[in-house]
């Protein structure tokens, strides 16, 4: 055992000690290997990170929630849209009831958006602002971030009441200063509402990108004053489940419910859509995946050359040491030996370039989170795998150059100029 330790720390110290004396070849054989553990681990930390992000924000819309509307959301391209569009469309009449009809909900809200309004603070104003009503449990149901503020009083969603909640970029443009926002009256188009609430600025950032910066969310009875969502919008029910109820079990207390609401005979299909988080975290299960299998193609091909660049290498050195070689067997070195010297060197070079590789990958990670927003990680199974690839790529590409050296002839390599 101790003589086996011997011949690695020996065999180590050769390694290095060639890597100092031939620094260009080293600079060389690094540049391949970085370059492709670089392409790897990039493409690998991109997709990781813009996938964490997409599914924070998804996540955002509630994993525990049904949204009932007209159109399912995973029935795909060949969906027969003619056959859903004519269905009614959610309504607030129809809220009142599932609350009472599903004692397994923990809050049911309805909602619906109306986009291209214009909001006015004095002389400043915005135009193309998404225009939101709500009913009373909306924020139950969906992570508001209210930073300054408050949500809306149950009289104030009873009796439709002119407050509004402005997004973080409506306000940030109207008002300088967060504090006076609060209780200052603004227009909406043209209706007076006093301002109750400030969301979080949130950003661009991801796919998904749900958020409501440009929105300015109201009570749906004083919203109705201003849009007739069964003509201009898409309104929709959002059914909050119980800790301990499961989507499946909620679904068809809701199944029952609405089809009882909507007073539908048992030979009826249903008329309503209820459509779940799940269909997308599918949808972005299938996403990711392809995109990782694209960025896995490219990585075996960026490593592949700089596997090629460290045979290359290797073979060249072996060449250069052939005397050595053959001095070292003459002396009693077994091929072992003299295979283990060789390919610790070839790992060597693979993992230093695989650490530089990644530490290039850091250094873009934290400049890109810094210049956008967007949280850009290098996460420890990355680490991992790209120290690893190192150690295989150097394993592969120097064990050919490191078997043919173990193989030579003592006699002849001596002789060899």
């Amino acid at each position: 055992m101790l003589s086996t330790l011997k011949i690695l720390w020996n065999s180590l110290k050769m390694a290095l000690q060639e890597l100092r004396v031939n620094k260009v070849r080293t600079f060389l054989s690094l540049l391949g290997i970085t370059i492709g553990i670089f392409c790897v681990i990039a493409v690998f930390s991109a997709t990781d990170s813009l996938e964490r992000n997409i599914r924070n924000e998804v996540a955002t819309l509630g994993s525990n929630v049904i949204y009932i509307q007209k159109m399912p959301w995973d029935d795909g391209p060949d969906m027969p849209w003619w056959k859903f569009v004519n269905r009614p469309a959610s309504s607030i009449k129809e809220l009142k009831p599932l609350q009472d009809r599903v004692p397994r909900a923990d809050a049911v809200a309805f909602a619906f958006t109306s986009g291209g309004k214009k909001i006015e603070a004095g002389k400043d104003y915005m135009e193309n602002v998404e225009l939101m009503g709500v009913s009373q449990d909306f924020d139950k149901i969906q992570a508001l971030d209210i930073i300054y503020g408050r949500y809306f009083s149950p009289t104030e969603s009873n009796t439709g009441a002119n407050v509004v909640i402005l997004g973080g970029n409506l306000w940030q443009t109207l008002f300088p200063n967060p504090e006076a926002a609060i209780g200052s009256i603004v227009k909406v188009s043209g209706r007076n509402c006093k301002v109750i609430g400030l969301l979080k600025y949130k950003g661009e950032g991801g796919l998904v990108n749900i958020n409501y910066d440009d929105t300015a969310i109201l009570p749906y009875g004083f919203s109705r004053t201003i849009v007739d969502e069964r003509r201009y919008a898409d309104p929709f029910l959002m059914v909050k489940g119980k800790p301990d109820v499961s989507l499946g079990q909620l679904k068809d207390d809701l199944t029952g419910a609405m089809r009882a609401v909507r007073r539908l005979s048992p030979k009826q299909e249903d008329n309503f859509a209820l459509n779940e988080i799940t269909a997308i975290n599918n949808d972005l299960n299938d996403i990711f995946l392809r995109i990782n299998i694209g960025g896995l193609f490219i990585g075996i091909f960026a490593l592949f050359v700089g596997a090629f660049g460290i045979a290359n290498i290797m073979f060249v050195t072996v060449k250069e040491r052939t005397n050595i070689i053959g001095l070292k067997k003459a002396i009693g070195a077994k091929r072992s030996t003299i295979l283990l010297e060789f390919l610790l060197e070839a790992i060597l070079l693979c993992v230093i370039g695989g650490l530089l590789g990644l530490l290039t990958v850091y250094g873009m990670a934290v400049l890109a989170t810094k210049l956008m927003n967007f949280p850009f990680v290098l996460s420890m199974g990355n680490i991992i795998f790209g120290v690893t690839s190192s150690m295989v790529v150097g394993l592969l590409a120097g064990f050919i150059p490191a078997w043919s050296a173990s193989r030579l002839d003592p006699v002849v390599a001596i002789r060899s100029n």
